[in-house]
């Protein structure tokens, strides 16, 4: 939950551009993880993947937090395991350029 501040500057600063930030959680409570992202004034949409954890298998997560940068025609460009936000914002903005 450390990376959300930054997160949601990210949403901000390219909310015109087309980048969007899509959450999975794995915790055991859906009624939990919804409040946690309402009390932290999360705005993008986050899916819940509860203990089957379906959706992290299917993507090959190891850890958390981990980040896909993904293009406007679906290809993972860079895989973040842990978010330096340095290195993030570097790969975001040299995705946009293009």
């Amino acid at each position: 939950m450390g990376e959300i501040p930054h997160l949601k500057t990210l949403v901000q600063r390219h909310e015109k551009s087309g980048f969007a930030v899509l959450g999975i959680n794995t915790d055991k409570d859906a009624a939990k993880v919804k409040a946690r992202c309402d009390e932290s004034g999360i705005t993008w949409t986050n899916i819940f993947d509860g203990t089957t954890k379906e959706l992290c298998g299917a993507w090959g997560v190891s850890g958390f937090p981990t980040a896909f940068l993904i293009d406007r025609e679906g290809v993972i460009r860079k895989t973040f395991l842990g978010i330096d936000a340095k290195e993030l914002d570097a790969a975001i903005e040299e995705l946009m350029k293009n």
